[in-house]
């Protein structure tokens, strides 16, 4: 029996080979997209899909050419919000096509192939101990959707991210320096600390083919979502949480995050209403949270600009 040592390159496996392979047809297929955008967080339930659909409905609304790629495999929420849950998907002219959203959005999620009522699950070949495959299992399968979809010519692809810090930056490895992150909070105290590591372990990073130097994934900024919210009645925006003298930009017991602040955005139970009925942005009435999207996105374009 050998151990890992004894093996020499690949083992004989052509595992290098079909590495190599599938990245070349990655590139081939997002080669027309101009912007990669993972909008991730590091803390579940700030909003982050919510956010993903809302800016990209904006953005289509200024005419780019959009495309979502749900990679939350295991609780994606995309294919119900963007209306697209019991697609089907065909062949397209070189690649599969995607199902689009009423506003012409492109969207892949796992939860347009696999019922709600069901997990997603992946074949291990040691029993008990599944765990030890499932990231390589889930990042095979992002790879594989990324070179098998028809993305086309795009003005951003956007990502929308699983939880959690570490995997954050797992997505920044795979999916490249090309890509630009948006990390997502909540005027929290606990939900700043989360994305403050998730910052800061995207800007620990660092690229071995380029003398070590730090952070070669772009942090565009943040969002503070949640921020009041939206009270119809009164029309006016008010506290959701309580007062908190955290900011990412102040000398607190928090982490100094020194990236800029693309806007925040008040909760509006109209706009998570939408959200289960997989209603467009365009259907938005104009409201301080409309406009506060509004107001991301534009930061969102300038910072890519």
């Amino acid at each position: 029996m050998k151990g890992y040592h004894d093996i020499v390159g690949d083992g004989g496996s052509r595992i290098l080979e079909q590495v190599a392979e599938k990245q070349n047809r990655i590139a081939d297929g997002l080669a027309a997209v101009r912007h990669l955008v993972a909008v991730g967080s590091g803390k579940g339930g700030v909003g982050k899909s919510t956010l993903t659909l809302h800016l990209a409905g904006a953005l289509r609304e200024r005419g780019l050419r959009i495309a979502i790629l749900d990679a939350d495999f295991n609780g994606p929420s995309q294919a119900r919000m963007a209306g697209v849950q019991d697609a089907v998907f065909v062949p397209g002219q070189h690649r599969m096509a995607l199902p689009r959203t009423v506003n012409g959005i492109a969207v892949f999620s796992m939860g347009s192939l696999v019922p709600e009522s069901k997990a997603l699950d992946f074949d291990s070949a040691a029993h008990g101990d599944s765990h030890t495959w499932r990231a390589t299992k889930e990042f095979a399968l992002l790879g594989e959707i990324l070179a098998s979809s028809e993305w086309g010519e795009l003005d951003l692809l956007m990502f929308d991210l699983p939880p959690g810090a570490d995997r954050t930056v797992q997505y920044a490895d795979f999916l490249g320096p090309r890509t630009s992150f948006v990390l997502v909070t909540i005027p929290s105290e606990v939900s700043r600390g989360v994305v403050a590591r998730s910052a800061a372990a995207l800007l620990a990073r660092r690229s071995p083919g380029d003398g070590g130097a730090k952070g070669p994934n772009r942090i565009l900024g943040y969002v503070e979502n949640m921020s009041g919210y939206f009270c119809r009645d009164c029309n006016a925006v008010k506290p959701l949480f309580p007062p908190s003298r955290n900011r990412f930009n102040e000398a607190d017991s928090q982490p100094t995050l020194e990236i800029p602040c693309l806007g925040t955005v008040p909760f509006d139970p109209e706009l998570a209403r939408h959200c289960d009925r997989g209603m467009p942005f365009a259907a938005l009435p104009d409201t301080p949270v409309r406009r506060a999207l509004d107001h991301v996105t534009q930061n969102l374009l300038d910072s890519l600009s």
